[in-house]
């Protein structure tokens, strides 16, 4: 085997996302695994190149996971695209920053894999996504929901023609975030200031686009309302400030071929499903409930037949009228598995189809949602 080393300069790893889900359980699960074997004789191992702004805290980073906390570490972006061993340029910054930095990146030749949305707006994505082509550097996006083990069963429904023709999907997305007075918040206090980028539909409805686009097909219309339940919350320093981003959006999408999906998205929820995401998918041939990792199916033939009666009380549980649908495979973790396709993208030059204009796709529903919740 041959080794081939690509060095991946990560800006935003001190977030909890860049953390977590791409450093730890994608880039260096790959490397505890002995690195991505191309199938040729080559096995690809990334170095990451840890960048932010926090040194002390980068410095920490790498020495707890056996990087290198001088050689691996870096808080000048500049420096970071000069140097000619950089291959791939990852961002996972907060969005106002990203657009400029990737912008930087593509002028360096550097590849681009980016946590969406890519920018602050269509015009800005679409540029970044033209820069790109004509630089002729690789690009992609993170879409990472389409490979939970829920979405893959659900896909595997699909493609097995199990629901005959798809009616309607129903989607329920969301969580109590803490307002920070009395119990500390999950989320960043930023996501909740419009100003810095903040708003529930600029942060989720990107992930509708591209769930929804890949499992059912292409957004036709959005009709939606977007809202702040909670007007007050405080910071990581415990001082109050007014939350001018939605926490919260009611969306309806038209598709093409005519299904109907509605998507709620709420930071102010309180969870009453098996899991934090949940979409209902029903058809002519029967209906599922997938989330995160489980997916639970009726079929037409099995299907009861309720009464409207509100003077009985209900005699049947409903949930148990339900059958979990079998995993039949081993289901890796969703962003490492994405990290492995663009990784072999760059090597390869296998298909890939989750690129910058696709990213620009989820930027554009967010800002026709908002202008719809606006409008009216």
């Amino acid at each position: 085997m041959t080794r081939k080393t690509v060095r991946i300069a990560m800006n935003g790893v001190t977030g909890r996302m860049g953390y977590r889900q791409h450093l730890v359980r994608s880039l260096l699960a790959i490397r505890e695994q002995g690195g991505l074997d191309l199938g040729d004789g080559t096995v690809l191992w990334p170095e990451p190149l840890l960048v932010g702004r926090r040194e002390h805290v980068l410095k920490e980073m790498a020495e707890r996971h056996g990087l290198d906390p001088v050689a691996d570490v870096s808080t000048d972006l500049d420096a970071v695209l000069a140097d000619d061993r950089v291959d791939i340029y990852f961002d996972a910054q907060v969005t106002a920053a990203r657009e400029e930095a990737i912008k930087k990146a593509v002028a360096a030749g550097k590849h681009i894999y980016t946590e969406k949305p890519t920018a602050t707006g269509l015009e800005g994505a679409l540029e970044l996504a033209r820069l790109a082509e004509a630089a002729g550097v690789k690009h992609g996006v993170v879409q990472d929901k389409i490979f939970l083990p829920g979405l893959l069963k659900l896909k595997r429904l699909i493609d097995g023609g199990f629901f005959g023709r798809i009616l309607s999907v129903r989607g329920e997305f969301g969580y109590w975030v803490f307002e920070g007075d009395w119990q500390s918040a999950q989320r960043p206090s930023w996501n909740y200031r419009s100003e810095d980028g903040g708003g529930i539909v600029v942060d989720m409805f990107p992930h509708w686009e591209y769930v929804l686009h890949e499992l059912f097909g292409a957004v036709r219309t959005v009709q939606a309302q977007a809202t702040t339940h909670i007007p007050t919350r405080w910071d990581e320093r415990g001082k109050p400030y007014e939350a001018t981003a939605d926490d919260a959006a009611y969306g309806v999408f038209q598709l093409e071929g005519g299904a109907i999906a509605q998507i709620n998205s709420s930071w102010a929820v309180r969870v009453g499903r098996d899991e934090l995401v949940e979409f209902q998918v029903d058809g002519t041939e029967g209906s599922a409930v997938a989330g995160l990792r489980n997916c639970r199916v009726q079929h037409r033939s099995h299907t009861p037949k309720p009464v409207w009666n509100p003077d009985l009380p209900a005699t049947e549980s409903f949930r148990e009228q339900w059958q979990e649908v079998p995993d039949n495979e081993e289901f890796d973790n969703g962003f490492k598995a994405q990290w492995e396709l663009f990784l072999r993208h760059v090597a390869l030059d296998e298909p890939w189809r989750w690129d910058l204009l696709a990213g620009a796709r989820g930027v554009q529903l967010a800002e026709l949602g908002l202008k719809s919740s606006a409008e009216g």
